[in-house]
């Protein structure tokens, strides 16, 4: 059975989307088969792996408001092992039209269960905000993967993320684990990068990532060429550090069978 990880936090430009691609990616190129799924409006995440943006292309939204089955909409991407299910702008509006909808936090849930045997893993980008599309990644996951950026605020975002995954776990999906907390854009000329790193360490612990994801050009280019950054640079810091960040990944669930 393939494992659902979310990736979320509701603080926006924290490196979710870049890490739902490149983590993807690099899954995919150790011949895993992966299925990402957009559920941000802003369709970063498609673009980024090479979905043009066409009139009359079903997305997630079709899945999520209208019903339409999640496998309809799937696409192949440049990497034979890698798959998207593609966001668009009208899924700006799905909270408020699946406000109405009964076991409206179940929705994705079972849109997944169905065909997660396909997949050895489905990544869910969600949205920079605690809405319904959030609590819908979070109830249809196995783990939350968060990253977070090395700055002060971010470490206040933290505490707000948790407190919503315990209220989920509370109401809608018991099991949601940790998969990780993720150190994104990190500037090891910096002070604060540093005292970031060290300050969730002292209180996480085990739940933060030994990889750390450096600020690096090339992997901020990567997005503009719809590539991932394995593709538009394989020797790059960015490349290299989601490599290692999908191999602890990789560690961390033969350690978790034994």
């Amino acid at each position: 059975m393939g494992k659902i990880i979310a990736i979320a936090n509701q603080k926006g430009g924290v490196g979710k989307t870049t890490t739902a691609i490149n983590l993807s990616a690099c899954f995919s190129m150790a011949g895993l088969k992966v299925l990402v799924v957009d559920c941000d409006s802003q369709a970063n995440c498609s673009s980024g792996l090479g979905s043009a943006r066409r009139n009359g292309r079903k997305s997630m939204y079709h899945v999520l408001v209208m019903g339409e089955p999640v496998e309809n909409i799937v696409q192949a991407t440049e990497l034979d092992n890698l798959y998207l299910a593609p966001a668009d702008k009208n899924l700006a509006g799905a909270p408020v039209e699946l406000i109405d909808m009964d076991e409206r936090e179940f929705l994705l849930r079972r849109q997944l269960d169905r065909i997660r045997d396909q997949y050895d893993y489905i990544l869910i980008d969600s949205p920079p905000a605690i809405n319904l599309l959030t609590i819908n990644g979070l109830v249809a996951a196995d783990s939350v993967l968060i990253p977070i950026q090395c700055e002060y605020f971010a470490l206040e975002g933290v505490t707000e993320l948790w407190d919503t995954l315990i209220r989920v776990r509370r109401n809608f999906n018991p099991n949601l684990a940790i998969e990780g907390m993720l150190l994104t854009m990190f500037d090891e000329r910096t002070n604060l990068s540093t005292q970031v790193r060290n300050d969730l360490l002292n209180f996480f612990r085990d739940q933060v990532f030994r990889t750390i994801i450096p600020r690096n050009v090339r992997l901020a280019e990567a997005p503009s060429f719809g590539k991932p950054i394995i593709l538009y640079d394989a020797r790059s810091r960015g490349a290299n550090a989601y490599i290692s960040l999908a191999k602890e990944i990789l560690e961390n669930e033969k350690t978790r069978a034994r």
